[in-house]
């Protein structure tokens, strides 16, 4: 595939990937492939795992969670919500609060999420300088990120966001 071969759908002026590419199994050539459907001058909008010190143990545990026992998931599940509820009180954050309005602010309910982060897998993460790199040699500007620093990752990743326009 080229730079710039939208195939049989066509060039768009917007493209947006929110949370799926890293869970391609092959996200590099998935966000060049959503790059391809880009007319110039159009925008790719994307949500990426950002890269962390645990990526090794996140990809196992994924692996491993998506295989095991129903269960088996169940526990670890449960055991996660202990963990997120001890991070949030240790960051001073009201855990009951946070829960009431998970749904509201989030889309979801907790409970799912919790069944994606654990299982979501295949799972890989990216550094906001490879994928300035990638997108550039892509033929593409930034027109807006938001990026954190690469954190250790002990309750997960997180993504980044990115919007990037093709040149003309």
């Amino acid at each position: 595939m080229s730079v710039f071969d939208a195939g049989p759908l066509g060039a768009f002026d917007i493209v947006y990937s929110w949370g799926v590419l890293h869970h391609t199994g092959a996200m590099w050539p998935a966000l060049e492939r959503a790059a391809s459907y880009v007319r110039p001058g159009g925008l790719l909008a994307v949500a990426l795992y950002r890269a962390t010190r645990l990526d090794g143990f996140w990809t196992l545990e994924k692996r491993l969670y998506s295989q095991a026992p129903r269960p088996i998931q169940a526990v670890a599940r449960a055991g996660y919500r202990g963990l997120y509820r001890m991070a949030n009180v240790l960051r001073g954050r009201d855990h009951r609060a946070f829960l009431k309005n998970y749904r509201t602010s989030r889309g979801m309910d907790f409970d799912h999420d919790v069944h994606d982060w654990l299982g979501g897998y295949p799972y890989e993460t990216a550094s906001a300088p490879d994928v300035a790199a990638t997108m550039e040699q892509l033929g593409f500007s930034p027109e807006r990120a938001f990026v954190q620093p690469k954190p250790i990752g002990v309750m997960g990743s997180g993504c980044d966001e990115y919007v990037y326009r093709r040149k003309s």
